[in-house]
């Protein structure tokens, strides 16, 4: 009997569409303002610099090329699980970043294009079918390995705008300034809303709350460790879906990675 292929998944689709959209928008920001021949300015990322960031944008879409497909059997990781074990790696992941950004010192825009490419032509040969696939912390469904590549997008795409920006407010920040004027920001809003409520979701699923996402940029920069948790900030972000139930304070629960 010949077995009937596996449809296509619509969330797969959306998540590759909107990993398309947030590196089409990303690109080219950082191409109008980031310096490509150093990027030696500090980030807002303790030890890491402008050029670091960058250069862990283009690893983050390599991990897209080094997939594979999966056994038959193979239980997958859920995307909450995938993402928690971003601290547990932490130290490897920035040795790595540095390492990359050192490889591509020559020509920054050059590497991190190339890896860019290599991954979204190798998506495109995996299809649109949400199939386990193998990854290099384990076995994850293709559909949430893409939306974990969204979310490292988006969060970066932040962090270099808030890296940038902080440069232009200071008092060396003058060259910067003239060097790009403002335009469009690094962030697609299709990209930062499917990244708001998957990671809404993780957080429903490790404590079963009912909440609703009101201020997409603020709950994903909490939900990234990357401003201060307090019950006033995230009652900004989120809120109950009914007027009579409070917000539960998350604080055990926060960042999510």
């Amino acid at each position: 009997m010949t077995s009937i292929p596996a449809p296509p998944s619509p969330e797969l689709a959306a998540a590759a569409e909107a990993l398309g959209a947030q590196w089409a928008a990303l690109r080219p920001w950082m191409g109008a303002q980031v310096d490509a021949p150093t990027g030696a300015e500090p980030s807002i990322l303790a030890g890491w610099t402008v050029a670091h960031l960058v250069a862990h944008v283009g690893r983050a879409l390599n991990a897209l090329t080094a997939l594979e497909p999966a056994p038959a059997g193979t239980v997958p990781l859920a995307l909450g699980e995938y993402v928690a074990g971003y601290g547990a790696s932490a130290e490897s992941i920035a040795q790595g970043t540095r390492d990359l950004a050192e490889s591509m010192s020559g020509d920054l825009w050059g590497g991190v294009d190339s890896l860019a490419a290599e991954a979204f032509a190798h998506l495109d040969d995996l299809g649109r079918v949400d199939r386990v696939v193998v990854a290099r912390r384990g076995p994850i469904r293709l559909g949430d390995m893409v939306t974990s590549r969204v979310i490292e997008l988006v969060v970066h795409a932040d962090d270099l705008q808030r890296s940038v920006d902080r440069v232009r407010t200071s008092p060396s920040g003058a060259e910067l300034l003239e060097r790009g004027a403002p335009g469009p920001g690094p962030i697609e809003p299709g990209a930062l809303e499917l990244v708001s409520q998957a990671l809404l979701d993780v957080l429903v699923a490790r404590g079963g709350w009912s909440l609703e996402v009101v201020d997409p940029l603020t709950w994903v920069r909490l939900a990234a460790g990357r401003i201060h948790y307090d019950v006033d900030t995230l009652s900004a972000a989120l809120q109950a879906p009914y007027t009579s139930d409070a917000v539960p304070d998350l604080g055990r629960v926060l960042p999510l990675f």
